[in-house]
């Protein structure tokens, strides 16, 4: 059909349709006229029938319009949102399906807030190998853990489980299901597993989640196939392990009536895939896990999708010495994030640009080069041990934590690719059994990285994409939060002590993310950008403003107490009656660093501090802590707690968090009274009502 014919019957259409409206104009204007019954005509056209036309008209017109455009227009006008996760393959949540479609008889679970515990699942499963089996490790919050009660159906299987315990005796985010699905009744029958925990015993809570774990299996009818171990990362948690799977697996041998294979080989969990040609938009310059996410960002912000927020304030703290502390203010302003006074902000760090150029010199690596490392098995729910692709640079930069002492495998996968048969035979010494003490001496006291261990071994010459493979994931660093939102609602403030000291053996040992933290000096409006996001704490002020509390916390410890002394303050500004507010801190000396000094002796002398107990531990002869302060007071510290009062403990677990302890126990056993049990079972008291609260670090 040509141009003039639809001409012409759109021409049509169109008189068609006036002679039509025409009609029911006439109709209209003349229809208030009675006339009689036989003179009444039909109008040509109906409502109903103009719609009708005028409807088929415009498709009409549409048609001949609009035809030719699309066929003409390949591109959408608008581009469908491209998500590019970390593993893109759609996964069964099903284990059990995973098991018996792939073979596999071993599901290694864990529960991890750091990434220890699922590199020792991941071990666990490439140990199967030696015995004939198969195994995988298993994240708890990704699948169905009901479904252990199916595991009989899978022949000769079992479960382990490597669980970190968090916080006051918690479980790890990505368990916190499986915790509470263990609170209810299931059958269990059909299960065998065994358990190693991670915990510290500098915590008072030591190892309570593989504890639990372990004894409530048993409860519900499973069956245990060796003592549970309990790593403590306060001593030497790789030794623990490796002792404790030295028991594990003649366990499992004698159960099921099989035997080691062989010797353990090096076996590449994931194989190398170079890019000579790739578009620069889809390499991972850093990224968590989206890709672009760092420059496009978009909330809600989480581990997952840190927000990129610019430096305000990077100040010093202390007056004098030679040990530094820093002041720093994220600016939050727009990112729609939320936080509260005792919560937590993590910070994504980047490793020394100085220590991957070395690393890159010793290896002969050019650090621009992409890669892919892909998994080997294709049924594995991480494809990647870090986004990718990406280059050598951002993955020793921003993936691979190269400055932590490497565990036991990492020198054993790497034995081979030395060319000397002296240091071939010294790593095969110190990463075996017997030489798990040399092993402690020379690589974890000595605080040895593997920049280091390559440079006292020159023949040792491992491929970096090998390395990177087997080094641990580089993690956030989180700090109590030094403000409060009701003072400072767009800003986060830190207080960070620089990590800076020489190992044993004369090495000058850097703190990975208060070094880069101290570089971040702004120098302008916008200012240096650091990936952060908010982690919740249960570290909470009493909702009433009355209730008195009593805040513990030297050196850094003081932060979260800062944020909690501007809250009152905030409420005393508007009116309200605050509670006695009691802050117990020290440094060493008074004149190098005593942090927020003027800020505190402001809060005492405006009353927002009742009292305002500074030790200073070298100012005097015998050194002075917060325990002697606090047991100087113990008649005050008894009358708040009778009172009420909610106490708070901030600062190093190792020692003065213990201390405190010991001092408030022999507080309420003399001045209450007590017996050593009955002050215990007060303390106990305390804490389960939530009075007795502690933020603290090893």
């Amino acid at each position: 059909m040509n141009c003039t014919s639809n001409f012409t019957l759109l021409k049509g259409a169109i008189s068609c349709l006036d002679k039509a409206i025409m009609t029911d104009m006439d109709l209209d204007e003349t229809q208030s006229v009675p006339l009689p019954a036989a003179a009444e005509e039909e109008p040509f056209l109906g409502m109903t029938d103009i719609f009708l036309v005028c409807m088929i008209l415009g498709l009409t017109i549409y048609w001949w319009f609009f035809r030719d455009r699309k066929a003409a227009t390949p591109q959408q006008l608008v581009k469908p949102l491209t998500v590019v996760p970390l593993s893109t393959a759609s996964r069964d949540p099903s284990f059990i399906n995973r098991m018996k479609k792939t073979k596999k008889s071993v599901a290694v679970f864990y529960g991890s807030q750091t990434g220890t515990a699922e590199e020792f699942a991941g071990r666990l499963a490439r140990d199967c190998i030696r015995y004939g089996i198969k195994g995988f490790p298993v994240d708890p919050e990704e699948c169905e853990m009901d479904e252990l009660t199916r595991m009989g159906e899978v022949e000769n299987s079992f479960a382990l489980f490597c669980l970190a315990t968090y916080g006051e005796g918690d479980p790890t985010d990505n368990a916190q299901e499986f915790f509470d699905w263990l609170q209810e009744d299931h059958d269990l029958s059909g299960l065998r597993y065994a358990v190693f925990g991670l915990g510290n015993k500098t915590y008072e809570h030591f190892n309570a989640m593989g504890i639990f774990v372990d004894k409530r299996l048993e409860e519900l009818g499973a069956v245990r196939l060796c003592k549970a171990g309990m790593g403590d990362d306060d001593a030497n948690i790789e030794e623990d392990f490796v002792t404790w799977r030295e028991t594990l697996w003649p366990a499992v041998c004698e159960h099921f009536g099989i035997e080691s294979v062989g010797e353990e080989g090096v076996m590449r969990q994931y194989t190398l895939e170079t890019h000579e040609d790739i578009n620069q938009n889809e390499i991972f310059t850093g990224e968590p896990t989206r890709l672009k996410s760092l420059t496009e960002q978009k909330p809600p912000y989480d581990a997952k999708n840190p927000y990129m927020s610019s430096v305000k304030v990077n100040r010093e703290l202390h007056k004098g010495g030679d040990r530094s502390c820093m002041h720093i203010e994220f600016d939050i302003s727009g990112s729609r994030i939320r936080y509260e006074a005792g919560d937590h902000v993590a910070v994504f760090p980047t490793n020394d640009p100085a220590m991957v150029e070395e690393i890159a010199h010793l290896l002969k690596v050019n650090l621009d080069d992409v890669f892919t490392l892909n998994n080997v098995d294709d049924e594995a729910a991480k494809k990647h041990p870090f986004p990718c692709p990406t280059t050598y640079r951002t993955a020793l930069l921003h993936y691979v934590d190269i400055a932590h002492p490497p565990r036991t495998n990492v020198l054993h996968d790497i034995i081979d690719y030395a060319s000397d048969p002296k240091d071939r035979e010294f790593l095969t010494r110190i990463t075996s059994s017997a030489g798990k003490k040399e092993f402690a001496e020379w690589v974890t006291d000595s605080h040895r990285d593997i920049l280091q261990i390559l440079k006292d071994l020159p023949s040792l010459k491992p491929p970096v994409d090998h390395l990177c493979e087997l080094m641990p994931r580089l993690h956030a660093r989180y700090y109590s939060i030094s403000s409060s939102p009701k003072e400072h609602p767009e800003r986060i403030h830190i207080t960070a002590v620089l990590v800076d000291y020489h190992s044993k053996i004369g090495r000058r040992i850097k703190g990975v993310a208060t070094n880069w933290l101290a570089t971040k000096i702004p120098n302008g409006p916008d200012g240096p950008r650091v990936p952060i996001y908010v982690r919740k704490s249960p570290f909470r002020l009493p909702f009433k403003t009355t209730t008195p509390v009593i805040m513990i916390g030297p050196g850094t410890g003081l932060a979260p107490f800062r944020g909690f002394i501007q809250e009152r303050y905030h409420a005393k500004m508007e009116g309200k009656p605050i509670g006695d507010t009691v802050l117990f801190s020290g440094c060493r000396k008074k004149s190098e660093d005593y942090i927020y000094q003027e800020e505190l002796e402001g809060y005492e002398g405006d009353g927002t501090l009742s009292q305002l107990n500074m030790a200073f531990s070298r100012d005097q002869a015998q050194k002075v802590y917060v325990q002697h302060l606090i047991k100087q007071k113990s008649e005050t510290v008894w009358n708040l707690l009778n009172d009420g009062a909610h106490v708070y403990v901030c600062g190093d677990a190792r020692h003065m968090a213990h201390d405190v302890d010991m001092v408030l126990h022999d507080i309420v056993e003399e001045r209450g009274g007590m017996t050593q049990s009955q002050a215990k079972d007060f303390i106990k008291g305390l804490r389960n009502k939530g009075r007795y609260a502690c933020d603290v670090w090893s």
